[in-house]
């Protein structure tokens, strides 16, 4: 049974950062649970807001539904009391809805609703996909702006008015007069929460616009810094934040944007060069290269950033 009411939840993640952890798999590209549970464990140790499973950090578009499920309680269980662990609900509907309803089974607090796969939407079919989504659980459900789901304004706004569980709105457009629109018609009712990769780059302008928080995908091998960079962003530091994007996260793209779909790959990267690997990522996304991860090193070394390896 879920801790936190919608509500609840909401005023709870609107001021923390939050975070996708990668899903470990073994080399045989099956769930290793074991070591999956001790990531889990490892970043709830560190003071994140949420953590939300199976998420696109988490490649949960490789997932089947019983993985997703899998995931999702192993999440809930390796996670603190106090952390909660979202899920997400991704493809057509019907598929949503189990992802949702096996996510309340196995504990978790919300679902992030992913965009439908390949088709085109307009405003009335996300209405109704969003609204089958919600009427199917009592969790609190954040909707994902991106891809071939953008939400208007109304849209929101109807959504909103219909599900009192609907408690948030995750971006990764970064279409600043869409973002306007969609806070000065829904203001305080929604929390808002960014979402393009890499966060860190785009968290100190976009809190103007009412994003309070942010995913860190870093976060899961980098956490005190992330937990750094947030807390600048929120205090608005921009020199601290200039310092940060200076030392570690712009040299990170750079190493980042040598592959298409590196933005998983280079965040399994990074807990593999610091001694806590999770495994590799899942076709058709691949592993950086020797030189890659080599050069991943070399940063987070420059940058201070070396973590303690696991015993």
């Amino acid at each position: 049974m879920a801790r936190f009411t919608p509500t609840e939840l909401a005023d709870h993640l609107r001021d923390g950062l939050l975070s996708f952890p990668v899903t470990a798999f073994t080399p045989d590209l099956e769930f290793d649970e074991n070591r999956y549970r001790e990531h889990v464990e490892w970043q709830a140790s560190h003071g994140v807001a949420g953590l939300f499973a199976a998420g696109g950090t988490g490649e949960g578009f490789s997932l089947d539904a019983a993985e997703s499920a899998a995931v999702v309680r192993a999440a809930v269980q390796a996670s603190r009391p106090e952390i909660p662990v979202l899920a997400s609900a991704g493809g057509w509907t019907r598929n949503a809805i189990v992802n949702a309803r096996a996510a309340e089974e196995a504990g978790a607090e919300g679902i992030l609703v992913l965009p439908p796969y390949l088709t085109e939407c307009d405003q009335a079919g996300l209405i109704e996909h969003v609204s089958a989504i919600a009427a199917a659980t009592s969790l609190a459900i954040i909707v994902y702006n991106r891809g071939n789901a953008i939400y208007s304004a109304e849209t929101m706004a109807t959504l909103a008015a219909r599900h009192d569980n609907i408690i948030g709105f995750k971006d990764a457009t970064g279409d600043i007069e869409h973002l306007a629109s969609v806070y000065v018609r829904n203001g305080e009712r929604l929390f808002y929460l960014g979402g393009l990769p890499t966060a860190e780059t785009y968290a100190l302008p976009l809190l103007q616009m009412g994003m309070s928080t942010y995913s860190s995908a870093m976060f899961n091998f980098v956490p005190e810094f992330a937990l750094e960079f947030y807390r600048d962003v929120r205090a608005q530091d921009r020199a601290a934040v200039t310092e940060k994007l200076g030392r570690f996260v712009l040299p990170y793209l750079e190493i980042r944007d040598r592959g298409r779909g590196y933005g998983v790959s280079i965040i399994k990267a990074g807990l593999r060069v610091t001694g806590r690997g999770v495994g590799p990522v899942r076709p058709p996304l691949h592993d950086l290269s020797e030189q890659d991860d080599a050069d991943l090193l070399a940063l987070i070394e420059r940058a201070g950033l070396r973590a303690p390896v696991l015993a």
